[in-house]
């Protein structure tokens, strides 16, 4: 008993070390912390709110966050997130990217060929009905393949009798199961971009900093059978916006933490992934820059990627700073031998789950570079390679039954992996070409000369050789030629001579090796023990604390704060006056250069009216585009970014210099109607005008027109 006392004190206060920092978490809508915000905020979310803010938020596949904006459709996220389908549009000699999109009206919104919506409409926790899969006595293994065996199993029974998209999502290392049912959007029409420079104004120097002055923003409107959706839930526009110290919160879908990741989890990214990754970034980065500057075609097709990648690099820079924070980390190893030495006492005859992961650390830094370059094809850096890879293995996974697949190819993710394989977008084999030459090169050097994979791949020629041969003879950029491989399964990929689906088929074997020794040896033990940990630490308070991110819907809560740096006080607000002299102190030039439109429209813009503002919200890489909303569930404003300082909230939470940065609802009215007159659009977001029901005689529904109606 004294034992038992003593576990749950010293838990106790590992929780409160936890969570010290008032404003931390992102939190599960199934298990929002409504009391902890009241005694601070003095506001208690109902459950109707809750449930209305989940039914705005969507989550986009390209990896980011949206919401509602009128109910009509209307969608709301970053120009960073949307530009994947800004630039696809980008053809016949347009540069949407440089110069902006406006569709005047809905005949002119332009479909994205590949962007996929989902939005959460059920929750359900199925966790004993994944771990009833696993018997007594199995090895992590087994237990590991019984588990996705279940979870597969449940997915593809919810989205049969629901016709959702249906996931089951791991928290807590695998501890809890959740069955997420979203409404899944695949209409998805472009409305408004703004030019690349106003969207990221001050480029790669500024990114991760503040004071900003981005209008980082892009609206899409969803149909279904050719017609605008209709919504009951979507998000009020703000137009008074949020001042110091109010109370916000921020719905999104934050991609990955690793907050409650053991010390060796941390080692290993720390001394091997994250390097290994940044390394990469800065090659590739230098490739599409040379690539970029031979020619302005070039440099347009490359410019996302380039964006893309440039972002990667300044955040994996800042998360290796964090876990490069020595006095952070030795509060981490502390807390963890403090849970240790307890379970120990407990369980004496026990294995140590602690060092089941970190032998599991041990196995993946030593299979690091080929899983690395094969399975997860760094070496094979093309769209087209992947779009081989996704070919080859379809077409044998869904000869297997459901559960015994590899997980990305199970019955309930083929519509998304469809979509994706059969998109319209254009590819350019210039860039495919030096992409994946330069990749194979950097796989021929990781892995050595003699490696099998390498010798497979290349077969004695080098890595330019087998790269322009196989882009230029490849067919696989013809979408009838993918769907035609994709319907004639496993007889027409053996069949097939074409140099990418060959070269893939020919790794394949080894990379499923690499893939089966990692789930085995690896992502089994994390589930295993990682869940084993989760239980001793969340003991006393049960799993209503927040877990790690997995891109899944998280609500966060803050104040719109400003902060010290230096000495010097930071204001909580920017205005269109500093933007115009950030890009004075340059020059105007690259990348501080303001586009025509905003020169033109100076003297009609209200230029003290606030542009991008932050907070203490808690976000992370993922949030990209997440609505930032009033205690009233109103926009006030959208995430586009953190300070450099906010980085380390991958690992831990705190509040003294790091913020969230977000565009205010004010600034995107003020540019709206004063900059890109888009008069149209600012009137549907303040609510202008809305979708008039008429009751025929029958006592049915019909539109009509739109009309006018008072704010």
């Amino acid at each position: 008993m004294k034992r038992a006392l003593l576990l749950l004190c010293l838990l106790g206060s590992l929780l409160s070390n936890f969570y010290a920092f008032g404003d931390e978490g992102m939190w599960l809508y199934n298990a929002f912390p409504k009391d902890k915000v009241k005694a601070k905020y003095g506001f208690e979310p109902s459950q109707q709110w809750l449930d209305h803010v989940r039914l705005s938020s969507v989550r986009f596949n390209n990896g980011g966050s949206g919401s509602f904006v009128s109910p009509d459709g209307l969608t709301f996220t970053n120009h960073h997130v949307g530009a994947t389908c800004v630039q696809q549009l980008s053809t016949g000699g347009k540069d949407y990217i440089k110069a902006g999109f406006y569709a005047k009206t809905r005949a002119e919104e332009a479909k994205c060929p590949d962007l996929e919506l989902n939005v959460l409409v059920g929750i359900e926790d199925v966790s004993a009905k994944v771990k009833e899969s696993m018997k007594p006595g199995m090895s992590a293994a087994d237990a590991g393949q019984a588990q996705r065996a279940a979870m597969s199993t449940i997915e593809q029974d919810c989205a049969t009798s629901t016709g959702m998209r249906c996931d089951v999502v791991t928290f807590y290392s695998g501890e809890v199961y959740n069955l997420y049912k979203y409404k899944k959007y695949t209409d998805v029409r472009l409305v408004f971009a703004p030019e690349f420079d106003a969207a990221f104004f001050g480029g790669d120097p500024d990114n991760f900093t503040y004071p900003r002055y981005d209008l980082d923003i892009t609206f899409f409107r969803i149909y279904e059978d050719d017609k605008p959706v209709h919504l009951d839930n979507y998000l009020r526009w703000s137009q008074t916006g949020a001042k110091d110290g109010d109370l916000v919160f921020v719905s999104g879908h934050p991609g990955s933490t690793a907050r409650l990741r053991t010390t060796s989890q941390l080692e290993y990214l720390r001394d091997l992934d994250y390097p290994s990754r940044i390394e990469s970034y800065k090659r590739r980065i230098a490739l599409l820059q040379k690539f970029g500057a031979e020619s302005e075609e070039n440099a347009r097709i490359a410019k996302e990627d380039l964006f893309g990648l440039q972002n990667a690099l300044k955040a994996f820079t800042g998360y290796l700073g964090g876990l490069e924070n020595k006095d952070e980390m030795a509060k981490k190893a502390s807390q963890e031998e403090q849970m240790r030495a307890t379970f120990k006492k407990q369980n004496s005859n026990a294995g140590d789950p602690w060092d089941e992961i970190a032998h599991a650390m041990k196995v993946q830094k030593d299979m690091y570079l080929p899983l690395t370059y094969v399975e997860r094809l760094r070496g094979f850096n093309s769209e087209l390679a992947r779009f081989a890879r996704d070919l080859v293995r379809v077409s044998a996974e869904k000869t297997k039954p459901n559960g015994e697949r590899l997980r990305e190819y199970r019955d309930s993710s083929l519509p998304s992996l469809e979509q994706e394989l059969f998109s319209t977008a254009p590819i350019y084999k210039s860039l495919e070409t030096v992409t994946l030459a330069d990749s194979l090169a950097q796989m021929q050097q990781a892995l050595g000369a003699d490696s099998d994979a390498v010798k497979k791949t290349l077969n004695g020629k080098t890595a330019d050789e087998v790269a322009k041969d196989a882009i230029a003879n490849t067919k696989l950029d013809d979408v009838a030629v993918r769907k035609q491989l994709y319907e004639g399964g496993t007889a027409a990929i053996q069949a097939s001579t074409d140099p990418l689906i060959v070269l893939m088929r020919t790794i394949d074997p080894d990379a499923r090796a690499l893939r089966k020794q990692y789930d085995d040896q690896v992502d089994s033990v994390e589930r295993r023990d990682g869940a084993t940990i989760a239980k001793i630490r969340f003991a006393q308070s049960g799993f209503n604390a927040y877990p790690d991110a997995t891109f899944t819907l998280r609500l966060s809560y803050g104040a719109v704060k400003g902060y010290s740096e230096n000495a010097k006080h930071i204001p909580y607000f920017t205005d269109f006056a500093g933007g115009f002299q950030h890009a004075a102190e340059h020059d105007n030039k690259d990348p501080y250069h303001l586009p025509d439109s905003w020169m033109n429209a100076k003297s009609k813009l209200n230029l003290k009216t606030p542009l991008n503002f932050v907070t203490t919200a808690d976000i992370i890489g993922g949030n990209s585009g997440s609505p930032t909303i009033n205690k009233n569930g109103q926009v006030v404003g959208i995430v586009f970014d953190g300070n450099i300082e906010s980085l380390v909230w991958n690992f831990f939470y705190t509040d003294d210099v790091a913020r969230a940065v977000h565009v205010d609802s004010r600034g995107i009215q003020e540019a709206l109607r004063k900059i890109y007159v888009a008069n149209a659009l600012a009137d549907e977001l303040a609510g202008k005008t809305t979708r008039a029901k008429v009751v025929t005689k029958d006592g049915k529904r019909a539109e009509a027109k739109k009309v006018a109606t008072p704010q």
